[in-house]
């Protein structure tokens, strides 16, 4: 499907996000070692958890209130408030005013309208886009935001040190943009009996019962058998790919020391063990923008069950060989592996949850479906500590069985979908 055929609400967002995202990477990245300067490691560690659960309680509450409020309302919401969040960000982090706390402050208010928008922004996919053409969609999404992670880091490099409170301001002002642009040229897209039947109910209910509402329905989506097998696999599988800038970077610094990649003559280009992860990162990022859309087309001719199954195996696969090398070239080649694993699903992840998801629930479902997200990244930090207690061979080889293992509940999962549509179909 190419993008001039898309629904305007789609086209719409696909240039105001790609802006939002290029910003928000050109000053994210530094954000750990600023509030490390100003609270110490332990504190900023702290603080940045409990953002964390901030957002994931927001996620889910997002997810609901994209089903019964709307998306569009969502969206614009979630753009207006982090531009508030931004502004007031600027100014607390500025030359005139130094208070670190109020900017943590507004860094999780960031955070917390980044979740409400999230789960709005692919039920709105969804809403739209026919189900065949969905992981095409997808992965346009996908690659655009990884575009963002390869530049807004460099971008950042150049203006964050000296210009962040420019920086924030232009942050600010990109959001508001981007609201007024969601306001103004999009349209709603929830199911309008749902979007009616919301309006007659809010009427007649009490604030507690919007929470008891909210409980029921998710109670009814982690009752889903499938969806729940969805997630667990996808918490096993993220066990691998959570390592990108956890064990991976720790290991290569501590293998590596200076070692030529290549040489020409008398010439020759070396590296360290830093610089050779910076290498390997960046491969990771061109990789995935330049062949996400690519790859997501050649997935959807195969049975998606055996793209996941794959998937989740490749991923073991290289995370065992990259514990395994101790040269930069041996390395290379096992992340080219590990994000071919990574694209295999980029764009199928999304899709498959919007054909699950009842129409009405789809905004829950996706924000539900992002906790193998959240769980991974509280789980993945323990692979520090386990290459203290049993070696790296030993806790890479650990992480790839987690992978094989997500391989197995995605099979059982698929088995489990199939016969439950066949019933259905016979019913």
């Amino acid at each position: 499907m190419r993008i001039r055929d898309w629904d305007q609400n789609l086209k719409v967002r696909l240039m105001g996000e790609a802006m939002m995202n290029i910003t928000y990477w050109m000053f994210f990245p530094f954000l750990a070692i600023y509030f490390s300067e100003e609270f110490g490691k332990e504190m900023a560690g702290l603080l940045l958890i409990l953002s964390q659960v901030f957002s994931v309680l927001a996620n889910l509450l997002g997810g609901y209130s994209a089903d019964k409020i709307g998306r569009k309302k969502m969206m614009v919401i979630s753009s207006f408030g982090q531009g508030i969040s931004f502004l007031i960000f600027a100014f607390s982090s500025s030359p005139w005013l130094d208070m670190p706390l109020l900017a943590f402050v507004c860094f999780t208010f960031v955070g917390v309208f980044g979740s409400f928008y999230w789960p709005a922004s692919q039920a709105m996919v969804a809403d739209v886009v026919s189900e065949k053409d969905r992981s095409d969609v997808f992965a346009v999404f996908y690659t655009s935001l990884n575009i963002a992670v390869v530049i807004g880091p460099i971008l950042g490099g150049i203006f964050y040190i000296h210009y962040r409170f420019q920086l924030l301001l232009f942050a600010a002002a990109v959001c508001m943009a981007l609201a007024f642009i969601l306001f103004k040229w999009t349209r709603e897209t929830a199911p309008s009996v749902i979007a009616e039947k919301t309006a007659i109910h809010d009427k007649k209910e009490k604030w507690f019962q919007f929470l008891i509402t909210q409980v029921k329905d998710y109670r009814i989506i982690f009752n889903d058998p499938t969806f729940m097998l969805y997630i667990l696999a996808g918490i096993l599988a993220g066990q691998t790919f959570m390592q990108l800038d956890l064990l991976i970077p720790v290991f290569t610094k501590e293998t590596i020391g200076i070692q030529t990649i290549f040489s020409i003559g008398n010439w020759s280009f070396n590296v360290n063990g830093e610089q050779a992860y910076g290498m390997i990162l960046s491969e990771n990022g061109v990789l995935v923008a330049i062949l996400t859309i690519v790859i997501t087309r050649w997935m959807s001719k195969y049975k998606e069950q055996w793209v996941f199954i794959i998937s989740s195996i490749l991923y073991g696969t290289a995370i065992v060989w990259y514990g395994h090398v101790d040269w930069v070239w041996g390395m290379i080649g096992a992340m080219a592996l590990f994000t071919f694993a990574e694209l295999m699903t980029a764009g199928l992840q999304q899709s498959f949850i919007s054909r699950i998801a009842p129409e009405q629930m789809r905004g829950q479902y996706f924000a539900a479906s992002s906790l193998r997200f959240t769980f991974s990244r509280t789980l993945a930090p323990i692979s520090i500590p386990l290459t203290v207690w049993i070696g790296y061979k030993p806790t890479f080889i650990l992480l790839g069985i987690l992978g094989f293992a997500s391989a197995f509940l995605y099979y059982i999962m698929f088995k489990k979908y199939e016969k439950e549509n066949t019933i259905h179909v016979r019913a």
